[in-house]
């Protein structure tokens, strides 16, 4: 059995099957992949892959078990190089980040200014998506971070860390009715049509139990994942726009008016994630603590020796989270 034939069947399975997709990835050729995959099937008795004649069709049972090991034994081997060029450059390499549209637009962009100037020769990548998305990134080790404030938690294999805590603004022209009032309730926001963010994005879930509690059923009119999409939507009279608080920009959104709603929602908590097992180099640790000052590599260490997700969980109660 050699390391490269498991690299092969794993990122075949993250290619859909598709051999040739694999092989132009992993600059080789088609040929090559199929016969190393066929030789490390025989070698272990079973297949990893049914197929159709010449073609992959799906998984099977013992290629998935044999995959997610195969994906563990590829993580350690990633943290060895990780370890090795710690002590060889420890200002060299890699980070990729997973977060989504909210976090890069009005979170990120000063601490990632920060870090670029801080390290450059430090290769940074960021990738947007649904906080599912990019749970499922940093789980399976596509990306070294994610930074999201939902669905992280449904990921057994993610150590997670709170950063920040935020709330929500409604947003309106100037010359709309809600601009008037002193302070909103949710009977009024919910006496108009709403434009906000689609279900599973930047804490939507706080502002569906909000309503739900109140027994008020909002009619919400559009949804998207980005919040200048709902202020322009907001713009064109389609509705009032909720929007996380640091979305909204005064000098650069003059033609509406944001609206306090912090007393109407629970603040939802933005975290930080990545994998159990990760190796985290020094300039990792630095990002963490540039982008959430208070976890600085002192607590991250605590976290990481941690056992459970209530023991992390214990180690931030009663802490005062700032706000964004």
């Amino acid at each position: 059995m050699k390391l490269q034939q498991l690299r092969y069947i794993w990122e075949v399975a993250r290619h859909d099957l598709n051999v040739s997709a694999t092989a132009q990835s992993l600059y080789t050729s088609q040929p090559g992949i199929s016969k190393q995959i066929r030789l490390l099937e025989d070698e272990l008795g079973v297949e990893v892959f049914a197929r159709s004649g010449k073609h992959l069709t799906r998984v099977t049972p013992a290629g998935q078990a044999i995959l997610d090991v195969a994906g563990e034994i590829l993580k350690k081997v990633e943290n060895i190089k990780q370890v090795a060029q710690e002590f060889s450059d420890e200002r060299k390499g890699s980070l990729d980040v997973a977060t989504t549209h909210t976090q890069a637009r009005y979170a990120l962009p000063k601490t990632i200014t920060g870090f670029i100037q801080e390290y450059p020769d430090v290769s940074l990548h960021m990738h947007q998506g649904t906080p599912m998305q990019i749970s499922e990134m940093a789980a399976d080790g596509t990306v070294d971070f994610a930074i999201a404030t939902e669905a992280m938690s449904h990921f057994s294999d993610l150590i997670m860390m709170p950063c920040y805590r935020w709330n929500r603004s409604v947003v309106v022209p100037k010359d709309h009715p809600l601009a008037q009032v002193s302070r909103l309730t949710l009977a009024d926001v919910a006496a108009h049509p709403i434009v906000t963010y689609v279900f599973g994005f930047t804490g939507r879930s706080k502002l569906d139990e909000a309503f739900r509690r109140e027994g008020l059923s909002p009619k919400v009119v559009f949804t998207a994942v980005d919040s200048d999409v709902i202020k322009a939507y907001v713009r064109l009279g389609l509705g009032v726009g909720i929007i996380a608080t640091m979305a909204f920009e005064p000098e650069v959104d003059q033609d509406l008016v944001a609206l306090d709603a912090s007393h109407l929602f629970e603040p939802s908590t933005t975290k930080i994630g990545f994998r159990k097992g990760t190796f985290l180099r020094g300039y990792m640790y630095d990002f963490i603590q540039r982008f959430a000052p208070h976890l600085t590599p002192d607590v991250v260490q605590k976290v990481l020796a941690c056992s459970t997700r209530q023991e992390i969980d214990e180690l931030f109660a009663g802490q005062e989270l700032p706000d964004l």
